[in-house]
C-alpha cells in the first residue's frame, strides 16, 4: 500500500461512518486489503487497478458510499478516525 497520508484516513473515516459501527473493523480490513491489492497491481502493471485505484487508502475508499466530512465535535467521526488509526497500526505491525 502507499504511504497513508491525511486524506487518506479522512476518506477511510467518511466511508466507515456510514456503515454500522459493528462493521467498521470490518469494512475497515477489506479497505487495507483492497489498497494492498491495487499497490501491487500497480507495482507489477505499471497501472492503476481498475477498481481499486492506485494502491492508497483512498483510492480503495473512494469508490465506496460515504457522507460529507464532519468536524470533529461528531464523536461519532472520531470514532470512526480511531478505528482507521487502530487498523493501520495493526496493519503495520504485521507487516514489520
Amino acid at each position: 500500500m502507499r504511504p497513508v497520508l491525511h486524506g487518506d484516513v479522512s476518506m477511510a473515516a467518511r466511508v466507515l461512518l456510514s456503515v454500522p459501527d459493528p462493521v467498521r473493523p470490518i469494512r475497515m480490513a477489506r479497505l487495507l486489503r483492497e489498497a494492498e491489492a491495487a499497490d501491487s497491481h500497480r507495482r507489477r502493471t505499471g497501472r492503476a487497478h481498475p477498481v481499486w485505484g492506485n494502491g492508497s487508502l483512498m483510492a480503495a475508499a473512494a469508490r465506496l458510499p460515504r457522507g460529507p466530512e464532519p468536524d470533529f465535535d461528531d464523536a461519532d467521526y472520531c470514532r470512526c478516525w480511531t478505528v482507521v488509526f487502530d487498523a493501520l497500526i495493526a496493519h503495520r505491525s504485521r507487516q514489520a
